[in-house]
């Protein structure tokens, strides 16, 4: 991945392709500019991303017409956004249609001019195929991402992780990569019927999962009745061409009448991250506020929700608009809609599954067998799609010989340079409000939450804990061009109260790569910026250019990378 290679990162629930990706755009961030996105709005969230449909301008576009084409090449902001990009990462891949892989595909060449694959973008997926790909309607043929053009066209290597980074022994991960081996045992079986008929805590929030809308729908209905209390109605409007206006309705989640009731429990079915809540977020009704509903989060808050817009556009005219409530009943929810999410537990019916891998879906939403409440199965349900078994074992085919001929990075090469008092564990509570700050600035700059900060940039400054705007600063990835648009507001967050140097970005920036290091801080003259230049453009190793200019390693590219160079060509540099 490092090399720029395009790749298809695979493997089972827990053996941490997260983190491998985290891992490789903490590493590749500094010198190329990745586009970071994902097939599903919540997995785009969990990774500080955003959704490919988003990114590449499609939206809920299911072809390219001549039309498409003139205004999208016309869109300034597209063009920018393809010509900046180096990588593209698609996250849960396994989840986006073969024909919108294709379409992604053609998009890339368009906008960046080249008949490359992906315009010549870089591209990484990430995904497990053993799930299922979204619901094809009109055909019972699915849409397999990895049998679309685009993906032969490409020839992603393939990086396959199989070793188990969760609960070891757990037995529904045993279970789930029996599933996937085709041979499930005796004793995995029996594990699996022991949560059979088990029933959760009735005092806490659990999603329940089923096979069928119309299950879903009873389910949702039944136990809304049970509620005591008046009812109110919310009934969508909709504005434009009515065949527009029907095409938009189907591709919203939430329902054309809407009935909640204080103790209704629901999910978010749209983005907000200003309020902060995203597609997925589950809560309870907790009230009424000017006739809308007031939503209490699991974590604590309460919300109130006001009406959302989804609109269909075309050059740059609004063709239909739904307006409802982002909110549907969520005491139960499809299988199909449950991709993407990670449950401490559920509750799960499993015997009206129609599909082969319908059962591997739901239970691996779920991080261990403890957290499974099994209500039925049937004889289907531990099936999983014959062309998968067969793929998969070319998968690890390929992946076993690519890791017999590719040389890991050596450990120096890669390694986190830290300070000297770096402190291992991460602050919670800290990560949360940062978390929160960058999805509020994210809506505010209207920019992706990765171009505010980076998991890894927030990850850092919660395990520092730092306490002045000079340690601040010396936090790996806060350049003196972020400092000075995002330090006051990071500094509030922090608790550090406005010092007089804060004025002094340039006397900050040097006292706070001092503390970063641990080292003094040389001054730099134009002759030894100038031996640099010679140096690198002579492909001479960084190490050995350290060594002839009496400095550290790290003080040289922390100098190519926020002084010698624009910050905005620092992406450019390639680490010699």
């Amino acid at each position: 991945m490092l090399d720029g290679d395009s790749v298809f990162l695979t493997g089972p629930p827990g053996s941490g392709k997260t983190y491998v990706l985290n891992e490789y755009i903490r590493l590749a961030g500094g010198r190329k500019n990745i586009a970071i996105t994902a097939s599903t709005g919540i997995a785009a969230t969990n990774i500080g991303g955003t959704t490919i449909h988003s990114w590449s301008g499609l939206g809920i576009r299911d072809q390219l017409t001549s039309r498409d084409r003139e205004y999208l090449l016309n869109a300034e902001h597209l063009e920018a956004r393809y010509k900046g990009a180096d990588v593209l990462v698609i996250d849960e891949v396994s989840m986006l249609h073969g024909h919108r892989l294709n379409m992604v595909n053609e998009m890339c060449k368009l906008m960046r001019e080249n008949d490359a694959p992906f315009g010549g973008l870089q591209v990484i997926l990430v995904g497990d195929l053993f799930q299922l790909p979204p619901v094809s309607r009109g055909t019972d043929e699915m849409d397999f991402v990895h049998n679309s053009d685009s993906w032969a066209e490409l020839k992603p290597k393939i990086c396959y992780l199989s070793e188990q980074h969760r609960q070891v022994g757990d037995s529904l991960l045993d279970l789930l990569q029996a599933m996937r081996d085709g041979e499930i045992s005796d004793e995995q079986a029996a594990a699996l019927e022991a949560r059979l008929h088990t029933k959760p805590d009735p005092t806490k929030i659990i999603t329940r999962l089923y096979a069928h809308n119309v299950d879903v729908d009873t389910i949702n209905y039944e136990k809304l009745s049970k509620v005591s209390g008046e009812a109110k109605d919310f009934i969508m409007q909709t504005n434009g061409r009515p065949a527009k206006v029907k095409q938009l309705i189907s591709s919203v989640l939430a329902p054309e009448t809407l009935t909640l009731k204080v103790g209704a429990e629901v999910m978010f079915v749209a983005n907000n991250y200003s309020k902060g809540f995203v597609n997925g977020t589950r809560g309870k009704v907790s009230g009424f506020r000017d006739n809308l509903p007031i939503v209490t989060l699991q974590d604590g808050r309460h919300l109130r929700v006001d009406p959302h817009s989804w609109t269909m556009r075309e050059d740059d005219v609004v063709l239909a608009e739904v307006i409802q409530l982002p909110l549907r009943l969520a005491w139960a929810i499809t299988i199909h809609k449950s991709q993407g999410m990670s449950l401490d537990a559920a509750e799960i019916d499993l015997s009206k599954t129609f599909t082969s891998g319908m059962g591997y879906v739901a239970l691996s939403r779920v991080r261990s067998m403890d957290g499974v409440y099994l209500a039925g199965i049937n004889r289907l349900a531990l099936t999983m799609h014959a062309d998968i078994y067969e793929f998969d074992r070319y998968l690890q085919k390929e992946s076993a010989v690519l890791e017999r001929i590719v040389i890991d990075e050596p450990e120096e090469e890669v390694k986190t340079i830290k300070s000297p008092n770096v402190e291992s564990s991460v602050d919670d509570d800290l990560l949360q409000k940062l978390i929160a700050w960058r999805k509020q600035r994210s809506v505010t700059d209207h920019v992706p939450a990765y171009i505010v900060a980076h998991n890894s940039l927030l990850k850092a400054i919660a395990s520092h804990r730092p306490t002045s705007a000079i340690e601040l600063l010396g936090i790996k990835g806060i350049s003196d061009k972020k400092f000075s648009k995002y330090g006051p507001e990071l500094m509030q967050i922090l608790g550090i109260k406005d010092e007089e140097e804060i004025t002094s970005a340039d006397k900050l920036s040097a006292k706070g790569r001092q503390w970063r290091y641990g080292g003094d801080d040389k001054a730099w003259k134009r002759e030894d910026e100038r031996k640099l230049r010679d140096m690198l453009e002579k492909h001479v190793p960084l190490e050995e250019v350290a060594e002839a200019m009496g400095r550290r390693p790290e003080d040289l590219w922390w100098h190519l990378s926020t002084q010698l160079y624009p910050l905005e060509e620092s992406s450019k540099i390639k680490r010699s």
